[in-house]
């Protein structure tokens, strides 16, 4: 308890010692509490060693974003904070990661989970009206991860504090998630007169900051560049955050044909996840002799290219949590419309979860 109020003792005193234009931006932005600028995992470290020149671009006006992509889920059609986690299983799944400077890709450093088969790192996009001079957001932050002299980190929502600006604009923003980024949008009135106006009559003003995996101070000085309230306002406040949540499941129903003497079975897969693929790594055979090539109508596995149809199942139950099919797949198949091809189709669709009965090798239940 002593050692934590004296960590109390130092940072405020570092707030007090603050130009004045720092302190008031900082007001203007975050309302904080001593007890919010506390972190209990002060001297965690990241995996990798940091690189300086990517460092350098957090403080620029650069969005930086890497969200999870998921083949084949198409657009979202549920509530995905029912995938959320609990507060202290997402301050244990964060993480750093760094990704090398190629040709195609600028690098950078992007918050990650660890335990990325199960969970993964989301984006979430918070629009509000920017608050005047003098209130704060009412956003706590806690660094969870830190104690770099470079300032790298992990800083994290701790609360919202009770009745602030953001708690009454109730908002999607979590305990446990983490901003990546802060976008001051402003409109700029045309002066011009109205007979003289070329084009738009206002224009739109955006000036940003990256916080991405920065410490608390970092966090605070990165907040800190952004130029204070419009005295007129009019200004709205663009807040992306990241947030750990776990992966859709959809259990996987098998079903074999009576000949193969195999007991059926019930697998589990996440969305996103290639049905052949997944079914392959969980020790399931798909390599029907009774499949004829679509191209040669000859026997032989196409490698997932979609031609032989020797790991075609019969869809019984749970259609709608495949990917749709496409006019290839719908053509190979038209003569049996509850088969998909096993190596076109992704679990998850829409980022449901849900359960699938299929059955496997579908010509020998026909031939039985």
């Amino acid at each position: 308890m002593k050692s934590h109020m004296c960590r109390l003792q130092v940072l405020s005193c570092l707030i007090l010692f603050m130009t004045e234009t720092v302190v008031q931006t900082c007001h203007a932005f975050l309302q904080t509490t001593p007890g919010y600028l506390y972190s209990s995992n002060r001297f965690q470290h990241f995996k990798n060693s940091p690189n300086r020149e990517i460092l350098a671009k957090s403080s620029t006006t650069v969005l930086h974003e890497s969200p999870v992509r998921f083949a084949g889920t198409g657009p979202r059609q549920v509530d995905m904070n029912q995938y959320n986690l609990p507060l202290q299983t997402i301050e244990e799944q964060w993480t750093a990661n760094v990704i090398a400077k190629t040709v195609d890709d600028d690098g950078g450093i992007f918050l990650g989970c660890e335990n990325d088969r199960e969970n993964f790192v989301d984006v979430v996009t918070v629009n509000i009206d920017r608050p005047p001079a003098g209130e704060g957001l009412g956003i706590g932050l806690q660094e969870i991860k830190g104690g770099r002299e470079d300032g790298l980190g992990i800083t994290v929502v701790s609360a919202l504090v009770d009745g602030g600006h953001t708690d009454r604009c109730k908002v999607d923003i979590n305990p446990g998630d983490s901003i990546s980024s802060l976008s001051i949008i402003s409109n700029s009135q045309n002066t011009q007169p109205q007979q003289t106006r070329v084009g738009l009559a206002d224009s739109e003003e955006i000036i940003s900051a990256a916080t991405e995996c920065l410490g608390y101070d970092r966090t605070v000085e990165a907040i800190a560049s952004l130029p204070p309230p419009k005295r007129n306002g009019g200004e709205s406040l663009v807040l992306k955050l990241k947030r750990v949540r776990r992966k859709p499941r959809i259990k996987v129903n098998l079903k074999y044909p009576p000949s193969e003497k195999q007991l059926d079975e019930t697998i589990e897969l996440f969305a996103g996840e290639n049905l052949r693929l997944g079914m392959l790594t969980r020790g399931v055979q798909l390599n029907d002799p009774l499949a004829k090539r679509f191209d040669t109508k000859s026997e032989g596995n196409c490698g997932a290219g979609g031609l032989c149809r020797t790991c075609s199942v019969s869809v019984l139950r749970g259609g709608d949590l495949l990917s749709p099919q496409k006019v290839a797949e719908k053509q190979m198949l038209q003569d049996n419309p509850r088969w998909r091809l096993s190596c076109k189709a992704f679990c998850g669709y829409g980022m449901k979860e849900g359960e699938i009965t299929v059955q496997v090798s579908p010509n020998h239940w026909y031939n039985d």
